[in-house]
C-alpha cells in the first residue's frame, strides 16, 4: 500500500507522510487541536484511484506549486493550532480540486452546503468520492444534516458521520446521519 494510507492505519490519528530518499518515506503523528471535528459525507458512489489519478495534469506551473506548498504547510498548522484563519486557505487544493472536481457529482453544492453551515472547509478525503469538512466543537449534526441534503439535491444517496482527534487517534461517534 502507499505509506499515506498505511501510516495512519498503523499509527492512528493524523499522519503526515514525509518521502524520503529513494522509496523511503517517514511518518509524523500530527495532534489535532481538540476544539476540530472531522465530518465525513460518504455518497453511494466511488471514484476509482486510477481515475482520479489520471484526471491530474503531468506539469504545474511554478506559482500553483508554491501556492500548494503554502496551502499544505497551512494545513499542518491549522490542524495544530485549530485556528479557522490559518486552516480555510488549506482547503482551497490547487493540486487535485480543479482537476478531480468533474469526477464528484454534487462537489461544489455539498462543500457549499458543509461550510455554509459552520465548517471550516471542505474538500476530497483522498481521491474521492467522499469529502471531509474540519468543523469546530458543536457544528458537526449541521455540517453532517446540510452536506447529505445538498447531494439529495443532486440526486445522490449519502450518509455523513463525524470523528474527534484524541492523543494521536480519532474516534468515530456512532450517529451516522443519512436521511
Amino acid at each position: 500500500g502507499h505509506p499515506d494510507n498505511v501510516a495512519p492505519a498503523v499509527l492512528s490519528g493524523a499522519v503526515l507522510c514525509v518521502p524520503g530518499i529513494g522509496h523511503h518515506s517517514r511518518a509524523v503523528s500530527l495532534e489535532v487541536h481538540p476544539s476540530l471535528r472531522f465530518v465525513f459525507i460518504v455518497p453511494d458512489f466511488e471514484v476509482r484511484t486510477a481515475v482520479a489519478r489520471a484526471a491530474l495534469p503531468s506539469q504545474l506551473d511554478f506559482a500553483t506549486s508554491v501556492s500548494a506548498a503554502a496551502r499544505a504547510a497551512a494545513l499542518v498548522i491549522g490542524l495544530q493550532s485549530g485556528d479557522p484563519a490559518v486552516l480555510e486557505p488549506a482547503f482551497d487544493d490547487v493540486l487535485h480540486i480543479p482537476f478531480r472536481r468533474s469526477l464528484v457529482k454534487g462537489y461544489d453544492a455539498v462543500t457549499r452546503a458543509a461550510v455554509s453551515n459552520g465548517a471550516i472547509g471542505a474538500t476530497l478525503s483522498g481521491s474521492g468520492s467522499t469529502i471531509v469538512a474540519i468543523v469546530k466543537r458543536g457544528r458537526e449534526a449541521a455540517v453532517q444534516e446540510a452536506a447529505v441534503a445538498a447531494w439529495r439535491s443532486v440526486d445522490v444517496t449519502a450518509v455523513a458521520f463525524a470523528t474527534q482527534p484524541e492523543s494521536h487517534s480519532a474516534v468515530s461517534r456512532t450517529h451516522f446521519y443519512s436521511k
